[in-house]
């Protein structure tokens, strides 16, 4: 029987731990906080037993609906994600949706996690950045006709997908180099099979290629620290002495290459031609300007907005749309040729 007078403070009592362990864990922010597998997995089984339900659940379950959407997202930390979840949320609160975050870091079974844990809060429809594996689940929801809509990476047949044009971004920073005069073009990416990834990837061999250089790309670990991504950097320019101009693949690579330029020797050191995926506000405040790609945050939350409503409005799927908006280059100092 549903004990309908358990409160989150009578769990906490019956666990011995903290009541805002409890909250954290319940509301989906345990992940966050570093609170461990098993004591999640001991508060969440402990829920189910005495069938406990915070009052938006209930109300949830009363009306088939929980004014609430799940973004799940690689890093809400990030450059990129942070500011995209906030317009997200934003513009959701002016449809009367409030919105439930968390973060994957990347990890499989994290984000197969958090996603069972945001089914049985009887959400009314996902946002998500995959990680890699998790096909399955999401083809599961679709076919329980559960709103969803993927975004940023690695689309799923017969899902909505909103992204951008990352490959041929690529070969407009790789062209607008060349065209500048730079011709030993190299490339600092991640080591990571991730549709974006690869397609900038791609984007860059295919032009270098085309333009008859020999392609130079460093390959960084999402996991390494800091440190150690500014120290790789620095020995991948300095193993390749030839190169006078770099395209970094996110804005905190880029960020670590500028460190590891400012560190090489005065044989070594140069002024190299920079374009950086993703722009970040300390570009501006770095002499030269740094050149970036900026993606349409905008238009990609409204989209994303947009599809994920329409299916909440009628879960039954029409075909599925796949939205690819241009991102566009901001010139600026970083990639001119210096005389």
């Amino acid at each position: 029987m549903e004990n309908k007078k358990i409160s989150i403070n009578d769990i906490a009592k019956h666990l011995n731990i903290a009541k805002s362990t409890v909250s954290l864990i319940i509301n989906g922010k345990a992940d966050e906080r570093r609170i461990s597998k098993e004591l999640q997995a001991k508060v969440l089984d402990y829920v189910r037993e005495v069938r406990f339900y915070p009052h938006h659940l209930a109300q949830s379950l009363a009306t088939g609906r929980s004014s609430s959407i799940g973004l799940i997202v690689e890093d809400i930390s990030d450059s990129f994600f942070g500011p995209i979840a906030l317009m997200i949320e934003n513009l959701a609160k002016t449809k009367g949706y409030r919105i439930m975050y968390s973060s994957t870091l990347g990890d499989t079974n994290t984000a197969i996690e958090i996603i069972n844990f945001f089914r049985r809060s009887h959400l009314d429809g996902y946002i998500i950045a995959p990680a890699k594996g998790i096909e399955n689940i999401v083809k599961e929801m679709v076919d329980e006709h559960t709103p969803i809509v993927l975004f940023d990476r690695d689309p799923v047949d017969g899902v909505d997908f909103v992204g951008t044009n990352n490959r041929e971004a690529m070969t407009e920073a790789c062209m607008h180099l060349y065209d500048r005069g730079f011709r030993n073009i190299g490339f600092v990416t991640l080591e990571s099979a991730q549709s974006q990834m690869q397609d900038r990837l791609l984007g860059y061999k295919e032009t270098m290629e085309k333009l008859a250089i020999d392609p130079k790309v460093a390959y960084i670990s999402f996991e390494c620290k800091k440190a150690m991504k500014q120290q790789l950097i620095k020995d991948f320019l300095e193993s390749n002495p030839e190169l006078d101009a770099i395209i970094f693949a996110t804005n905190y690579l880029c960020l670590a290459g500028l460190a590891a330029i400012n560190e090489l020797n005065t044989s070594t050191k140069m002024n190299f031609g920079i374009v950086s995926f993703d722009d970040h506000e300390a570009f501006n405040l770095i002499s030269p300007a740094i050149t970036a790609i900026r993606q349409p945050l905008e238009e990609l939350s409204s989209n994303i907005i947009s599809l994920l409503l329409k299916q909440i409005e009628r879960p039954i799927r029409d075909n599925p749309s796949h939205v690819v908006i241009p991102s566009v280059m901001k010139e600026r100092g970083s990639s001119e040729r210096k005389t």
